[in-house]
């Protein structure tokens, strides 16, 4: 549907689009509360129940982890120890608050948005739907949050533990507690919250007016040309809930900043105790300050500037990592673009993350039945992935190589940035704008110019995508075919790092809500395509533990949660530049 041309054409279009807009805002309002109640009782009453449950698991589990790992001093341990129960009884209380307001909100404006979504296009029945639309379905999506929850609580925590014990001191050094600097430590961090708190409040309060009519005359005037979020028809009832929160959106900025500038003051104790130094910690409050109000400049789209002073708080400050050789003439590493170009110079790929998991778990079903017929993924490891421990080889080696094969279809095409199956390519200039993109896309696009600078050959893919699926097991090596390696022993220790890096991202990934349920989805149907392929099979694939049973089970204490997504983390990457 095009926009009318001229303004009197789209004043009236704007005229007799109010009545529909404040009916189909009415009536989702009117289902929110209906609703709400039930979902917030839900998701409290859910989530409270796991962070009670697992409450005891959580103490001990944390208290054997710290005692076991090596990156810690002996004193560092024994302080951690000591105010753990205060850490778990703020996690109790913030847990449940947290969850009972994140249950009046999701039960209150799924409603809304659903209600509004169902006048899209495609949709037939159009009344039927916009009475229906958003009742059941936020009902199921309540339990969804509630399961996910579980899953955040338990399998990604026990992997968090088992890294946390795994990973040695770096250097060859643990972290060590130095009380000699813990006292002017406390006190830099109390004076940066005394001098912080108001003076970022007191800024935040003068831009807030600025901030609210900017925004409004951004939104108005993109209604009246049809631009921006106007542009589309079907995004025009959520930009027209936009102008009506504004004011909104304006007090929560200014209520996040308030927050925000207690954490901010009492980094200065952070600074103190690295850098040795009382003098850097008071540098450092004046230079938050300027910090602050550089940053709300910039998003404001103010002058640039501050009339704050910016005195060094660090010794050797780091500079920005840049990247040398091929990597630094990479398309794709290039600086972005400004954030406030127009949205019709600047087209953005229209991908959510949990669209590329979705399409993650595809390429792993895909690969995985293929998998199956080679015999490279057994029974063994479809009963160990529905175990509490988990299977390596499906939990991490295949999503990581289907990440690979994205990568190495990128490479093959000569294109800058990831090319998916469906033939987006998603670069440092038009991935969207979730930061969960700005995470983990530079890190994949490094570990793509890695493995282009590498000049694979057939055999050599062949055989870095064994490595990666078989997590470099020797016995599955032995057996599986996977052809011999690389006669060099440096390019051989190169494909080993870069498996072991596409492992590790897999393994970071795996911890996300969701990603666990998908997987689950992905084990059942290997499971049933195994036993079509078997001929009905002799074993039966065993039915995995409760997760009561779990969490008390000695195998639970050793769970490996390394399971990733590989479409949504070859799109979806951009930050942890360290990490790859």
């Amino acid at each position: 549907m095009e926009a009318p041309k001229g303004f009197l054409a789209t004043l009236w279009n704007f005229i007799c689009f109010l009545p529909y807009f404040f009916g189909l805002l009415l009536l989702g309002t009117i289902k929110g509360i209906v609703f709400c109640p039930l979902i917030c009782l839900i998701i409290t009453i859910g989530n409270s129940s796991i962070i009670l449950g697992l409450l005891p698991f959580h103490g001990y589990w944390t208290c054997y982890s710290i005692v076991r790992t090596k990156l810690l001093g002996p004193f560092l341990k024994l302080f951690i120890c000591v105010f753990l129960p205060v850490v778990l009884i703020l996690w109790v209380v913030v847990g449940i608050v947290g969850s009972s307001i994140g249950g009046v909100l999701y039960g209150f404006l799924s409603p809304i948005f659903a209600t509004f979504d169902a006048v899209g296009k495609g949709k037939t029945n159009v009344f039927v739907h916009c009475l229906y639309d958003g009742t059941l379905s936020t009902i199921s999506g309540s339990f969804t949050v509630v399961r996910d929850f579980y899953d955040v609580c338990f399998h990604s925590y026990v992997s968090l533990m088992e890294d946390l014990r795994q990973k040695g001191p770096p250097n060859g050094k643990y972290y060590e507690i130095r009380f000699l600097y813990l006292p002017p430590a406390l006190i830099a961090a109390v004076l940066g919250f005394i001098v912080d708190f108001p003076v970022i409040s007191l800024i935040a309060l003068c831009k807030s007016p600025y901030m609210l009519f900017k925004g409004w005359r951004r939104l108005f005037h993109d209604l009246i040309g049809r631009e921006g979020p106007f542009l589309e028809t079907i995004c025009v009832p959520f930009a027209g809930l936009a102008i009506l929160l504004w004011p909104l959106a304006t007090v929560g900025a200014v209520l996040g900043s308030m927050v925000s500038s207690i954490f901010l003051g009492a980094y200065a104790g952070v600074i103190v105790y690295q850098e040795s130094s009382f003098w850097f910690g008071l540098c450092y409050i004046i230079a938050s300050l300027s910090i602050y109000d550089e940053y709300s400049n910039d998003v404001l789209d103010m002058p640039e500037g501050s009339c704050f002073a910016r005195p060094k708080y660090r010794q050797n400050l780091k500079e920005p990592i840049s990247n040398a050789g091929s990597l630094s003439e990479s398309d794709s590493l290039k600086p972005h673009p400004p954030a406030r170009m127009d949205s019709l110079t600047n087209t953005r790929i229209d991908l959510k993350p949990l669209e590329l998991l979705e399409g993650l778990f595809k390429e792993c079903r895909r690969h995985g039945e293929k998998m199956v017929s080679e015999r490279l993924i057994t029974s063994k490891d479809i009963e160990e992935a529905k175990l509490t421990k988990g299977s390596r080889v499906i939990g991490i080696g295949l999503p990581a190589y289907c990440l690979l094969q994205t990568l190495l279809r990128s490479v093959n095409n000569n294109r800058s940035g990831i090319l998916l199956s469906d033939n987006t390519e998603i670069t440092a200039t038009n991935r969207p704008k979730d930061t969960f993109f700005d995470w983990f896309l530079n890190p994949f696009l490094i570990l793509k110019e890695q493995i282009k600078s590498e000049n694979l050959s057939e055999e050599e893919e062949d055989y870095l995508g064994k490595l990666v699926l078989l997590c470099g097991d020797p016995e599955r090596f032995k057996i599986s075919k996977i052809g011999s390696p690389p006669e060099s022993d440096r390019k051989r220790a190169e494909l080993d790092a870069i498996a072991r890096r596409l492992q590790g991202i897999t393994k970071s990934v795996s911890r996300y809500p969701t990603f666990r349920r998908l997987f689950k989805n992905l084990v059942n149907i290997l499971s049933e395509d195994l036993a079509k392929k078997s001929n009905g099979g002799t074993q039966p694939i065993r039915r995995s533990k409760s997760a009561l049973a779990m969490i008390f089970s000695n195998k639970s204490f050793n769970r490996n949660t390394s399971n990733m997504s590989d479409q949504e983390l070859q799109s979806t990457i951009a930050r942890d530049i360290e990490i790859a």
